[in-house]
């Protein structure tokens, strides 16, 4: 009878092998982080009718409100603006205040129906690529621009609607990564931020809004004429286009409308854009607040 003699390293090898599939550690890596590091899957900034992404597959941490850590400026050239004209084109950009050595982002701009407001143009100095789904369009990092030493801040072109489509609020997810290579430790950081149409501010001229501020009171003094009944919602914006107040004034009534209300004692003194947004029908005026 012949004797086969194997190699003492083939069996020590297949020793190994079996006992490490027996014993279940061998373990395939999450590769969710590394794949999204070059944009995340489309529809995860958190707006209405989609998840964020610490509500996907791969990054299971808690949301962070974003208020602070997300700044989003709409430029006009080189100009910050808080209005938007219908047709235009303007350059967005997205940066964290906390600058993290490696980080993400996804963005998409919608109406007050949550419909796509305008469209997104990826840029390559800029950093971005732009995604679709279900009709709205989303501004992603990508592989080139996830890492503070690739680049400070994000930009994209946006062209809003053709025609005045009222106040659009972006909506952005960040992601203040730890490098992990793994679903966990990652934290995530949503906001909000609303431009309104230059076309609801030449509806000043009809008086049908007016807006002020009491500085004794710290209050705003607003005065609406309406031909509708129908919610009104107050939204008070810096002119970053940042959000810093919004408040539900209950139902409008035919005529003229006429309401007070105080302002957290944290609003620094400026300028800033008052909205009412009542019966799908914003309108708008600047007011300076000076406490």
């Amino acid at each position: 009878m012949k004797i086969i003699y194997l190699p003492l390293i083939s069996l020590v090898f297949a020793m190994a092998f079996l006992s490490m599939q027996g014993s279940g550690t061998i373990k395939i890596q999450n590769k969710c982080a590394t794949k999204n590091s070059g944009g995340a899957p489309a529809g995860r900034t958190g707006a209405p009718g989609e998840p964020s992404c610490a509500t996907s597959t791969c990054h299971s941490g808690a949301t962070q409100d974003g208020s602070i850590e997300n700044t989003l400026t709409l430029l006009s050239g080189v100009t910050p603006v808080t209005d938007y004209i219908p047709g235009e084109t303007y350059n967005v950009v997205v940066a964290m205040t906390s600058n993290p050595t490696k980080r993400g982002f996804q963005a998409t701009a919608l109406t007050a129906t949550n419909a796509m407001a305008g469209n997104f143009t990826g840029q390559t100095p800029g950093g971005t690529a732009v995604s679709t789904s279900a009709g709205r369009k989303y501004a992603n990092h990508t592989s080139s621009s996830n890492l503070s030493s690739q680049i400070s801040q994000w930009t994209w072109t946006w062209t809003a609607p053709a025609t005045n489509v009222g106040p659009v609020t972006f909506y952005l997810a960040t992601n203040k990564t730890n490098s992990s290579n793994t679903s966990s430790g990652d934290v995530i950081y949503l906001s909000q931020h609303v431009f309104g149409s230059t076309a609801s501010l030449q509806e000043e001229t009809t008086n049908q809004f007016e807006v002020g501020y009491n500085f004794e009171k710290h209050q705003l003094e607003l005065s609406l004429e309406s031909e509708l009944t129908d919610e009104m919602i107050l939204n008070l914006l810096d002119l970053n286009g940042k959000s810093v107040f919004h408040a539900s004034l209950g139902k409008s009534i035919e005529g003229v409308n006429k309401t007070s209300i105080k302002l957290p004692s944290d609003i620094e003194n400026g300028i800033y854009v008052a909205t009412i947004f009542a019966g799908n029908h914003p309108y708008s005026q600047k007011v300076m607040i000076q406490k």
